[in-house]
């Protein structure tokens, strides 16, 4: 060991001694004699600049720049500087060395704090909510987190949610003129592209587990202008209802499961409603084969159905049915087989604190009320009350196919359809 590196040792105990005594005079003095020695020692640097925060913050920032450029992989040492800054009231620089610091770890949580922190107060929000979005990961991705994190968790998504709102109101704000004269029918393709740009709806995918008819818009719920026949449907709730309640009066067995499994079907979502009556249906039509008992027995039902234009697709469409959950029974998350079909809710027994989600839309129930929605999107239903809720439910070509498309369909099914295959299909 040299004489040298022995006194600069020596000299550093020194420092670090009086440290602890609370002697602060006397370590900075040591400090600047290692300083006399080594003009760029980063350890004397970043503790006269630590001395020197808060009391002389321009004279802390030349000690913590000279610290960084000697040791630029130190991050503590370019939080020091953006400390410096922050009390020069510089937000440029500060900003400048908070960067730097999070280009060693990006991850880096009291420098992502900061950040955010110095983006809200000098109005960038927008950047300001990126970062609080950044604190709200890094923290939910640590275990076992103290009530400190928990409360920086909460402070963070707190100012996302301000963001959003004040963004939101913005946004709404700029659109009321044209909300005035537009038709609000017309608006629930843009709403949801706010939503989403907001953070406050999922797009979904569909994702048929069957067949997938490519190039198909994906839409949650079909624009009622695509079924003009929907009225007549609506029209006929009396009927059908009075049939439906005739069916329900009779023995219990005229209503089956609706999820029966093949033995030795693997464990999956629909396990805990195998061959159970919390979900139960009647069908008029199923895989395109006509129950005439069940159509005898509901023949205004079944005639409207008849002057529908139903999906018919040799040996799997047009399904019909009444769909009955009991009460407390949820029908977990899921998608259905094929995206060429489209399925019809007609609402016949709604009790309150039922509810229908596809994709990121949620919806009510109401008697008489008919809507169309694309079930190889991800959707669920619940009835949450204390009695049982009805639907009639059909299946209908997707709308955004042609003419000659359905009757291509129509043709390799009835043709290969036995060689084509299939899935296990779940309507609801």
């Amino acid at each position: 060991m040299t004489n040298t590196q022995q006194r600069l040792d020596v000299l550093l105990r020194e420092a670090e001694q009086a440290h602890r005594a609370g002697d602060r005079p006397r370590a900075n003095a040591a400090f600047r004699d290692v300083l006399a020695i080594v003009p760029g020692h980063p350890v004397a640097l970043n503790a006269l600049g630590m001395a020197a925060l808060g009391q002389d913050d321009r004279l802390a920032a030349e000690y913590f720049s000279q610290a960084a450029q000697s040791d630029p992989a130190a991050t503590p040492l370019w939080m020091n500087l953006a400390s410096a800054y922050r009390g020069l009231g510089d937000a440029d620089a500060e900003r400048d060395a908070l960067n730097q610091a999070l280009a060693i770890d990006q991850r880096n949580l009291m420098a992502n704090v900061r950040l955010a922190e110095l983006l809200d107060r000098i109005g960038d929000t927008a950047t300001s909510a990126f970062r609080w979005g950044g604190v709200v990961t890094i923290v939910q991705s640590m275990p076992d987190r103290s009530p400190a994190l928990e409360d920086l968790l909460a402070l963070a998504s707190d100012r996302i949610a301000r963001h959003t709102q004040t963004l939101a109101d913005d946004v709404e704000s700029a659109m009321r003129p044209l909300r005035e004269t537009t038709n609000s029918g017309h608006t629930r393709r843009f709403d949801a592209c706010v939503d989403t740009m907001l953070g406050r709806r999922r797009v979904y995918a569909p994702a048929p587990h069957g067949l997938h008819f490519p190039f198909l818009p994906a839409d949650e719920f079909f624009a009622r202008e695509h079924f003009p026949w929907l009225a007549d449907l609506e029209a006929a709730t009396p009927a059908i209802l009075a049939e439906l309640q005739a069916l329900l009066a009779a023995p219990a067995t005229e209503f089956v499961p609706y999820v029966a499994m093949a033995p030795g079907t693997p464990a999956n979502l629909w396990s805990p409603l195998n061959n159970s009556d919390n979900w139960s249906a009647r069908y008029l039509s199923r895989y395109g084969v006509r129950d005439d008992a069940v159509c005898a027995r509901c023949p205004q039902t079944a005639a409207l159905l008849d002057s529908l234009p139903l999906a018919d697709i040799p040996g799997r469409a047009p399904t019909a049915f009444f769909s009955v959950l009991k009460p407390g029974t949820h029908l977990p998350p899921h998608t259905g087989v094929s995206n060429i079909r489209s399925v019809v809710h007609l609402p016949l027994i709604v009790p309150d604190h039922c509810g229908f989600r596809v994709g990121g839309e949620t919806r009510e129930w109401r008697v008489g009320e008919a809507f169309v929605f694309d079930d190889t999107i991800e959707h669920e239903a619940w009835n949450d009350s204390a009695s049982i809720r009805a639907v009639l439910i059909v299946d209908v070509w997707n709308p955004y196919l042609t003419t000659d498309e359905t009757a291509m369909l129509r043709h390799l099914f009835g043709t290969l359809g036995n060689k084509l295959g299939g899935g296990s299909d779940v309507a609801e």
